[in-house]
């Protein structure tokens, strides 16, 4: 045509005149809308390490490696693969262990390593056959979930001994050797070597 549309004209005086849609970060802070879903934030307070949150990560951006010989657990949350689905937060055992932020824009970086996060929590390990049981502050959180059925488990008398000092260490605590035995329940031991002796106590 030897002239332009009506329509594509009046889009194009329209367009001069208004602003523009997109942001104009990072020249100026974005305001993102109500809910929306940005970098998930760990508060080590209320995380406990239960693996839960890396259990239902669909990208795999949360993974957990457990050291024995350290009685550690590292945590590594890379945000460079993480999609924010709001998984981790729906699935939060404590409830406040991870909350998606509406942080995102100011996560690109140049090094993809700055986007990795690390975390450490402290191990129990079974005395008897090494084991992995959970981390510390996980048992912990249990047990104030459960209130006084939590007394019902001796690894969170254990535990609670640990907090209240009850007894030295010394009184309560005697080293696995050999076979289990009945004397082993009251040391820290998996719930798989319990089992065995309440079997061979019990028959």
């Amino acid at each position: 045509m030897k002239y332009p549309k009506l329509r594509e004209l009046k889009e194009a005086v329209r367009s001069l005149v208004t602003p523009a849609y997109t942001t104009k970060f990072p020249a100026k802070p974005h305001a993102p809308s109500k809910n929306y879903r940005g970098k998930p934030v760990v508060d080590d307070n209320y995380c406990v390490g239960c693996e839960t949150c890396a259990n239902v990560c669909p990208s795999g951006a949360i993974t957990f490696v457990d050291d024995k010989k350290e009685k550690k657990r590292f945590i590594e949350r890379n945000y460079g693969l993480c999609i924010f689905c709001g998984q981790c937060q729906e699935h939060c055992i404590t409830g406040k262990g991870i909350k998606l932020s509406d942080q995102i824009y100011d996560m690109a970086v140049f090094n993809r390593d700055e986007l990795v996060e690390k975390q450490e929590k402290e191990l129990l390990i079974c005395e008897s056959c090494s084991a992995i049981i959970t981390t510390k502050e996980h048992i912990q959180f249990l047990h104030q979930k459960l209130g006084p059925k939590a007394f019902s488990s001796i690894l969170n008398l254990n535990i609670l001994n640990e907090n209240l000092k009850l007894a030295a260490e010394k009184d309560i605590h005697v080293e696995v050797k050999g076979d289990l035995k009945r004397k082993d329940m009251f040391n820290i031991i998996c719930p798989n070597c319990l089992r065995k002796v309440l079997i061979k106590t019990s028959w």
